[in-house]
C-alpha cells in the first residue's frame, strides 16, 4: 500500500473536515461563500476524493497482485478530478467545470472496475463476490448522476425525479459501494470462508440494500407499496445484522488479539457504528418515523455522518492502523481519540437538536457553537493521523 496515495485520501479527508468546520462556522457568523455551494464541495471531496479513493487504494493492494503502472496513473488522474471539484464546486455549484470534473470522475470509476474485474486474482469465493458486488453496486449508483440532466431538462430541479436520482446515486454509493466495499476488506483480512452462514449474510445484504431504497422514493413520490417494500427491507437488514455477527463469531479471538490495540478499538468501534445505523435505519418501519426524518434535516446529516464518519470511515482507518504506514505513537493515539471524540459529540448533538424541534422546544442553548466546537475534533484528528503517516518511512506489507 504505497505510503503516498494513502496520505493523498487523508490529505483529501482534512480538506473535506475542514469545509465541514467552516459550513459549521456559517451559523455562528458570515464566511463569505455560498453555503450551498460548499456543502457541495464537502460532500464531493470526502465522499470521491477520501472514501472512494481510499478503497481504491485497498482493492489495487490486496486484490492485484501485479502492480500495473495503469493503476497508478489512474489514480493520479482520478485525483486531478478531485482536486477540480474541489476547487470549482465552492465558487460556481453545479455549472460547466465542476460538472465536467464529476464527469471525469465517473468514467475514471468505470475504467476502475473494468480494470479491476481484469486483473484482481482472488482464491477467496467470500472477497470475490463481496468485491463484485461492490463493484456493481458503483456503476449502477451513477445511473443516477445521468438521470440529473433529463429530470432538470424535463420537470425541474424541485421534481420528484430529480430528487429520486439523487437519492439513487447516494443510497447505493454508501449502503452499497462504500459499505460492501468496507466489508470485502474486513472479510479478506479476517479470511473469513465461504459458508451457509456467509451466503446467507450476502443475499440478506443484497436484498436489503435494494429493498430499502424504498424509503427515500415515499419521500418525493408516496405510495402505501413503498412502505411495505422498506418495511420488508428493514426486517432483512436486521437480519443481516444478526448473521454478520455469527460470520464473525470464530473470529472474534483474532479481532481480539491485535498486535495494535487501537486497531481493535477502532473495529470496535466501527461494529457499534454499524449496530447503530441498522438500529435508527430500522425505525423507519414506522410512518411517523420516518416522516420525522425527512422533515428535519439533523437527522438525515446525521444519519450520513454516522455510516461515513463511523462505518465507512472507522473500517478504513483501522486498515491504516494494521498497516506499517503509522508507527503507535501518543500523536497518533489522540488523533484517533480526537476523532472518535468528535464524531461522538457531533452526533449526540445532532440527534439532541432533533427531537427539541420534534416536540417544537426551541433550540439547544448554544447550540451552533456547540456543534462548532465539537466539530474542530474531527480536522483536528485527522491531521494528527495524516501527521503520523508523513513522518513514518516505511511502506505498508
Amino acid at each position: 500500500m504505497p505510503k503516498k496515495l494513502v496520505i493523498v485520501c487523508l490529505i483529501n479527508f482534512f480538506i473535506a473536515a475542514l469545509m465541514g468546520l467552516a459550513l459549521r462556522f456559517s451559523f455562528i457568523d458570515s464566511i463569505g461563500i455560498n453555503y450551498r455551494f460548499l456543502t457541495h464541495a464537502h460532500s464531493h471531496v470526502a465522499m470521491l476524493g477520501w472514501v472512494y479513493l481510499m478503497l481504491y487504494v485497498l482493492f489495487v493492494h490486496y486484490f492485484v497482485p501485479e502492480k500495473l503502472k495503469v493503476f497508478n496513473r489512474l489514480f493520479w488522474l482520478t485525483e486531478f478530478a478531485v482536486v477540480g471539484m474541489m476547487l470549482s464546486f465552492p465558487f460556481q455549484g453545479y455549472a460547466a467545470i465542476s460538472i465536467s470534473f464529476s464527469t471525469l470522475h465517473i468514467f475514471c470509476s468505470y475504467y476502475f472496475v473494468y480494470l479491476i474485474w481484469k486483473h484482481y486474482k482472488i482464491t477467496s469465493s467470500v472477497s470475490q463476490k463481496l468485491l463484485k458486488t461492490a463493484l456493481l453496486f458503483m456503476v449502477v449508483s451513477t445511473f443516477g448522476v445521468w438521470c440529473l440532466g433529463p429530470a432538470v431538462a424535463t420537470l425541474g430541479q424541485t421534481s420528484a425525479f430529480y430528487q429520486i436520482a439523487i437519492q439513487f446515486f447516494l443510497h447505493f454509493q454508501f449502503n452499497g459501494w462504500f459499505l460492501i466495499a468496507a466489508l470485502a476488506v474486513f472479510f479478506h483480512l479476517l479470511n473469513i470462508q465461504n459458508s451457509k452462514i456467509f451466503r446467507q449474510f450476502f443475499w440478506f445484504l443484497i436484498t436489503s440494500t435494494v429493498l430499502t431504497f424504498a424509503l427515500p422514493i415515499q419521500w418525493f413520490a408516496p405510495h402505501d407499496s413503498l412502505l411495505w417494500i422498506n418495511g420488508f427491507g428493514v426486517v432483512t437488514q436486521i437480519l443481516v445484522l444478526y448473521k454478520f455477527f455469527q460470520v464473525l463469531k470464530p473470529k472474534f479471538n483474532t479481532l481480539a488479539n491485535q498486535k495494535n490495540k487501537l486497531v481493535f478499538y477502532m473495529y470496535v468501534f466501527t461494529l457499534i457504528c454499524f449496530l447503530l445505523k441498522v438500529i435508527f435505519q430500522s425505525l423507519s418501519i414506522l410512518t411517523e418515523f420516518s416522516q420525522v426524518v425527512y422533515e428535519h434535516r439533523n437527522f438525515i446529516i446525521g444519519f450520513i455522518h454516522l455510516l461515513m464518519l463511523g462505518v465507512i470511515t472507522g473500517f478504513l482507518f483501522a486498515f491504516i492502523l494494521k498497516s506499517d504506514l503509522v508507527t503507535v505513537s501518543k500523536s497518533l493515539t489522540f488523533g484517533i481519540y480526537s476523532f472518535v471524540l468528535g464524531f461522538a459529540l457531533t452526533e449526540l448533538l445532532l440527534l439532541i437538536q432533533g427531537i427539541k424541534y420534534y416536540f417544537k422546544s426551541g433550540i439547544f442553548p448554544q447550540y451552533y457553537l456547540l456543534l462548532f466546537l465539537f466539530s474542530i475534533l474531527l480536522p483536528l484528528g485527522i491531521g494528527f493521523i495524516l501527521f503520523d503517516s508523513i513522518k513514518q518511512k516505511t511502506y505498508a506489507t
